[in-house]
């Protein structure tokens, strides 16, 4: 919890997925291996905490819970992955036939697959509930989101609009429990082919421009092309770090933030 606030002992219940499945010196309880699955969270809200770190018994002690619903479902169908469930497989298989090329957990090119599964979800339901494509606020994040799933769809291959062509899946395996996603299917649609448009007309050139610079990079990537991406060619600060994080290069911000405070002073 904080540190003031509501607080108290916790109780963490994990799934053993099975040493035949998980057997690498990670996979211990606590450790950073996928065989004990934490499923489950509860807080036993006793106390309030001050700032001077004394706790005080609460009037009305409660519990806060948590319950992983996805990991769940794992778990019921008999997958070692939220990503193989069938509220997330669908997707994979429909981007399969896009891309031309099979699914492999194992295989470099695998979590370009679950991070569009999992964006074009997000995306959809955000547009959905009247969130547009925007420069600033919950617009933009998102447009951040939906950025990210496009870089990774390059990634893959791709170089046209793709994940517009995806929400028919989404809609046929969510609609009968969100009936607004089929109601606003055709302009969810229309505004996600739009703003894949914008960006595949410069994802490659930003991507070049990226990889030039890596040229010139030891351990910190210059904040001023980081701005260049950021402001010429629509990359979103977060997915050129995003890049970085995959390289293990850390970015000069200091002087992205320079560059931001000069085109918000002009």
């Amino acid at each position: 919890m904080g540190d003031t606030g509501p607080c108290g002992p916790c109780s963490e219940i994990f799934y053993d997925q099975g040493e035949e499945n998980f057997n690498t010196p990670e996979d211990k309880m606590g450790g950073d291996g996928d065989r004990f699955l934490e499923i489950w969270n509860l807080v036993f809200m006793q106390f309030e905490r001050d700032e001077s770190g004394t706790l005080h018994p609460l009037p009305k002690p409660s519990i806060d819970t948590g319950m992983g619903l996805e990991r769940v479902v794992a778990i019921k169908e008999g997958v070692l992955n939220n990503y193989h469930s069938s509220l997330f497989m669908p997707y994979i298989e429909a981007l399969e036939k896009l891309v031309g090329k099979k699914y492999d957990y194992n295989d470099k090119q695998s979590a370009s697959f679950r991070v569009i599964a999992d964006h074009l979800r997000s995306v959809s339901f955000l547009l959905a509930q009247g969130v547009n494509f925007d420069k600033e606020g919950r617009g933009y994040v998102l447009r951040r989101i939906m950025r990210r799933a496009i870089r990774h769809g390059y990634l893959l291959g791709l170089r046209e609009p793709f994940m517009y062509k995806l929400v028919n899946v989404l809609a046929n395996n969510m609609s009968s429990h969100y009936g607004y996603l089929e109601d606003r299917l055709e302009s969810i649609k229309s505004a996600m082919k739009l703003e894949e448009e914008r960006f595949f007309d410069t994802i490659e050139a930003g991507i070049t421009l990226f990889n030039k610079e890596l040229e010139n990079t030891k351990n910190i990537f210059s904040g001023e092309v980081a701005f260049k991406l950021y402001d010429t060619y629509g990359f979103p600060l977060d997915l050129t770090e995003d890049m970085l994080r995959e390289l293990e290069i850390g970015l000069d911000k200091d002087e992205f933030e320079k560059h931001m405070t000069m085109q918000r002073e002009q």
